[in-house]
């Protein structure tokens, strides 16, 4: 009879991560439902008001996300007036986002979200923050290793 190690769930940093990650967008929900946000959408504001105008490619670089997934979510922030599109002049392959005058209001809106979420974590601020730290960390290291693959 083999000692088989056995596979638990709740040994699992992967689903630590899942289960933590559905927690976060169950308290984000309400606040962004208020401004008929999603959470992917909140993202694209983060990365616009951190770097004001970004092609697709580089948006996509910076929410690890596909242009596949990015323009049809582009396109209805564009039909709620959140961003503009516009196709480079130089190079039409290339097309930019930036905000519009909506989009930038809604940084002021959402600028509760991050201590709200730190609120109801119950984590002392420090330990929340070394944690999100610990995790970028770790990011930047699997993806690396995922590169040189």
């Amino acid at each position: 009879m083999s000692s088989k190690p056995r596979m638990l769930l709740s040994d699992q940093l992967c689903f630590a991560i899942y289960a933590c990650y559905r927690e976060i967008c169950r308290i984000y929900r309400p606040l962004l439902d208020k401004l008929d946000l999603t959470y992917p959408q909140y993202l694209v504001l983060l990365a616009l008001w951190e770097h004001e105008k970004l092609s697709i490619k580089e948006l996509g670089q910076h929410l690890q996300l596909d242009s596949g997934t990015l323009t049809p979510m582009l396109k209805r922030m564009e039909s709620a007036n959140l961003v503009i599109r516009k196709r480079c002049l130089e190079d039409e392959r290339k097309v930019w986002i930036t905000l519009t005058e909506k989009g930038i209001q809604l940084e002021e809106k959402v600028a509760c979200i991050p201590e709200t979420l730190i609120e109801k974590s119950g984590v002392p601020e420090e330990q929340f923050l070394h944690m999100r730290n610990q995790l970028q960390e770790l990011q930047a290291h699997l993806h690396q290793m995922s590169k040189s693959e």
